[in-house]
């Protein structure tokens, strides 16, 4: 049995694209996993602008709101609590209003 060359061509190529077939895969394999890395690394980043946002925007704000309204309830509280060292308490009509409130609106 001799091996004629078109038998060996045949097989010469038989074997290029196999071994074509499994570089091609992992190649695919490795573009899969390189799209799978940029997703996660995108998901990230909008997670964290998410965040950013949400505390420029929302979180913020509303701490700064609630820090002013702090400081005006302790002044009121101040305010209050020296009515009764008042000279005028006896016609002060802020404490004559806040006498009348019912208790729910105070």
């Amino acid at each position: 049995m001799t091996l004629d060359w078109k038998s060996i061509i045949l097989a010469v190529l038989t074997l290029l694209g196999g071994c074509g077939w499994l570089i091609d895969r992992k190649k695919h394999r490795q573009e899969v996993e390189s799209l799978k890395a940029d997703n996660r690394q995108k998901e990230m980043n909008l997670s964290k602008d998410y965040v950013t946002e949400w505390r420029t925007y929302i979180a913020d704000p509303l701490q700064r709101e609630v820090n002013e309204l702090r400081q005006e309830v302790a002044g009121l509280r101040y305010a209050i609590q020296r009515i009764s060292d008042c000279p005028h308490r006896s016609d002060c009509p802020v404490l004559d209003q806040l006498q009348r409130q019912p208790q729910g609106e105070q």
